[in-house]
Order: structure tokens, then sequence, then C-alpha cells
């Protein structure tokens, strides 16, 4: 039952895979706030980092090839290229990557520059290599499903957190970037951007709190429950919490 979020958030990722942006966290501290009577305020502030998963599949299937049987000639039959290691091959080369690079940093600050113009962006920064500091923050009422991040501009894929309304009255909320789960995820990037994992995800509620997932427990904090959940990279379960709504 549990596996619904996943697969949202897998619904979501699988079309864009080939020319979408995998954004995933890096050093961060991130909240939640969700009332009885639905409303809710979400903030991220910190480091994100981005991956292209069409780089990420053209490494994997480069490996794949050199791993194959009959790639390295051992009796010497097949003889290499010699024209490839010229220093006008090399230089074509370094060229060509020169160039790769420099789209991808063209990339990168287009998407900076989309991520701008949605409602939340309070700040966005563009770093470098693919890095970004990022100040958001949303307020308003669940009356339908909420994800986080997802931008159509900058083809941004593979959410943060998803909320899921249900019709028993409660809200399931899931935020899978932030755990390390190897079931059932097999996002290229994913398992190079859990190594940058580092922040934490706070889960600030009045509501009653049916079902959660950290072991530490819910903790009273000014008459509100409060669940702590730390994110790195020996993080497994991702966040998981389930609220039942009063109206």
């Amino acid at each position: 039952m549990h596996h619904r979020i996943g697969r949202l958030a897998l619904a979501i990722v699988t079309p864009l895979l080939l020319t979408g942006c995998l954004l995933t966290p890096g050093k961060f501290a991130s909240t939640l706030s969700i009332n009885a009577d639905r409303s809710f305020t979400f903030a991220y502030k910190g480091e994100v980092v981005a991956f292209d998963p069409s780089d990420e599949m053209g490494k994997a299937l480069k490996e794949g090839s050199e791993d194959e049987p009959g790639s390295d000639s051992e009796d010497g039959d097949a003889k290499e290229d010699d024209t490839y290691f010229t220093p006008a091959a090399l230089q074509s080369e370094d060229k060509d990557t020169a160039e790769t690079d420099a789209d991808k940093e063209r990339k990168h600050r287009a998407i900076a520059e989309a991520l701008t113009k949605e409602a939340g962006y309070r700040s966005v920064q563009y770093m470098g290599k693919g890095k970004y500091l990022i100040d958001y923050q949303v307020s308003g009422t669940l009356t339908h499903n909420f994800v986080y991040p997802y931008n159509l501009d900058a083809e941004v894929v593979f959410p943060f957190i998803a909320i899921e309304l249900r019709k028993n009255g409660t809200v399931r909320l899931k935020a899978p970037a932030f755990g390390n789960e190897s079931t059932g995820d097999q996002t290229p990037g994913r398992s190079e951007a859990t190594r940058l994992l580092d922040g934490t995800f706070t889960l600030d509620t009045d509501a009653e709190i049916v079902s959660q997932n950290n072991e530490d427990g819910v903790q009273l904090v000014s008459g509100r429950k409060t669940i702590v959940w730390q994110a790195n990279p020996l993080s497994k379960a991702a966040p998981l919490a389930v609220l039942r709504m009063t109206r």
C-alpha cells in the first residue's frame, strides 16, 4: 500500500528520463507543516545537485560494453586503430568534451532561470558544475496532491516529496529523495546522488498521525507533534507518514 506514492513518482519520472534533469538534495534543511484543517507550508533550503539521466544511462551502457566477452583481443588478431591516438584525434576529443560541458552549463543556468519564475522560489543561485543553492517555501490548502520539485520548463524530474490525498480523509506523504531505498528505484543517477545526502526533514502537525516510519517516534514540541528524519548516505527508508484530517 505504501508503494503507491513511489509508483506515482516513477510515473512522473519515466516520460522525462531521456530529456529531463534529475535534481537531488545535497546539504539541506526541509520542513513540512500540515494542520488538521488541510492548510500546509513546505520549505526547502540548501543545496540541490543536478544530474543528467541520459549521461548516467550512457555511462552504464559503456561500462556494460567494456565488460562484454571478446571486447579485448588476447590473440593479437585484432589491431588497434593507431590514428585514434594521434594528437589531432586527442585534441578533437578534448574539444568535443569542452563543448559538451559548455552545453551542460548553459542547460543548468537555464534551469535556474526557469525555477526563479515559479511561485515559492525565494532564491535560486547557480554555483556551477550542476550545483544550486535553493530557498523555497510555499503555503496553501491541500485540496489536491502536491509534488516538489516539478517544473515543466526545466523538465525537472524525481520529486523530493509527494503528498497524496485519500478519499477516507487521510493524507499520505513520502519523501523519496530523502532516503536510499534500493528496491524499486532504478532511476539513473540515483545511486550517485544519495552519496551527497546531508540534511534533515521535519514534519510538524496538529493532525492525528495514523502511521509513520521514524524509529525515534513522535515528539511533542509546543503542543504539536513533530517527527525529524535524518537524511544521509546511510539512510534507507524514505520518510513516510499518514495523517488524518478533520475535514
